[in-house]
């Protein structure tokens, strides 16, 4: 299928050309300010998931179209992606902290996926995502999402920032288990190989998912032991000698214990209603070319939706991804939503 959409995103007309069968499952449109992925036929069909990037390190930006693509694509899921937007020129910027346009998609929402590093939005922003918490609903956290708000105590959701006082450990301890501890793995010098966490391997999020087939260039992210609450470990990381895959396990305290990477908990806001959520401490852009990852991360929305596993998730990259490698300002400048439909 051939086609040109077009789209206003900051005040510019974007025109792109699709080459035949990119959008072989539904439609892709740019809406302002983020991307929509239609969806199609599948298991997922009618419902709606709003992925929310955001983070100044890991490449949400790139992570999480290529992970909407996959479920709009190959399991028919809607899928509406946002990103932080330069309030000067309408251009994707991870380092434009209070600006994540939007974010009323999240009203009409089943499933929150967030990808998200230290914002401080405005009130009328965040209270999309407070207003979808309190109802409960599912929710997916990926690595920097254990610490996806920055808010001072004294602002109007300050409760939700890292280290509130209040709402102990903020969104991130309170809803996904656990806000920012530490680096357990040295930063971009040890890589992470997942493994099943024991009693866990009948969990259908692990369905098609074997020891070893998670890896990832990220570190392990420390995490206080236990796990808060009635959260469940489902992959436990291995802290590896280097930066493939094939490398050595560590020797010592790092991985004994090793810390969850992946895991499930409920969680309940005050007032409001009992949701379930599952977080990993993995899945910045160069993580998603493990394909054990991404069926990690599909399966988990399936699993968030109260869907049906499927045995053997269709996760195979769409399009052209080409992540680049995780680091503070690494990211492409002057791109906008559209450039990442492709």
């Amino acid at each position: 299928m051939s086609g040109i959409f077009r789209s206003l995103v900051g005040g510019r007309l974007v025109a792109l050309l699709f080459l035949s069968g990119v959008l072989c499952a539904g439609t892709i449109r740019a809406a302002e300010p983020g991307l929509v992925f239609e969806g199609g036929a599948g298991p997922g069909a009618g419902k709606k998931i709003v992925l929310v990037s955001g983070d100044e390190e890991y490449r949400s930006e790139e992570a999480l179209p290529q992970l909407a693509k996959i479920l709009a694509q190959l399991h028919g899921f809607h899928c509406t992606v946002l990103f932080a937007i330069d309030k000067k020129d309408g251009t994707i910027n991870p380092n434009q902290s209070d600006n994540i346009p939007g974010l009323a998609a999240l009203d009409e929402a089943d499933l929150l996926v967030i990808f998200t590093r230290f914002r401080d939005l405005p009130d009328e922003q965040m209270k999309h995502i407070v207003d979808y918490v309190a109802a409960g609903k599912p929710i997916i956290g990926l690595r920097t999402a254990t610490h996806a708000f920055n808010i001072k105590e004294d602002k109007t959701y300050g409760r939700f920032g890292w280290t509130s006082k209040a709402w102990d450990g903020g969104f991130g301890r309170q809803v996904l288990g656990e806000t920012w501890i530490n680096h357990h793995g040295q930063h971009g010098k040890q890589s992470t190989r997942g493994l099943i966490a024991p009693g866990a391997a009948e969990h259908p999020i692990l369905r098609g998912v074997r020891d070893g087939d998670i890896w990832g260039p990220t570190d392990v992210y420390g995490v206080r032991l236990p796990l808060p609450g009635d959260s469940q470990p489902l992959v436990l990381g291995q802290v590896l000698e280097g930066m493939q895959p094939d490398d050595k396990p560590v020797a010592g305290k790092q991985n004994d214990p090793m810390m969850p990477v992946a895991w499930i908990k409920s969680y309940q806001a005050a007032g409001g209603k009992k949701g379930r959520a599952f977080t990993t401490t993995m899945g910045a852009s160069q993580d998603l070319q493990s394909e054990g990852l991404r069926r990690l991360l599909v399966n988990a929305c399936y699993w968030g939706l109260e869907l049906e596993v499927p045995q053997q998730s269709n996760v195979a990259i769409v399009g052209d991804y080409q992540p680049l490698p995780f680091k503070f300002g690494g990211f492409a400048p002057g791109r906008t939503p559209a450039d990442y439909a492709k």
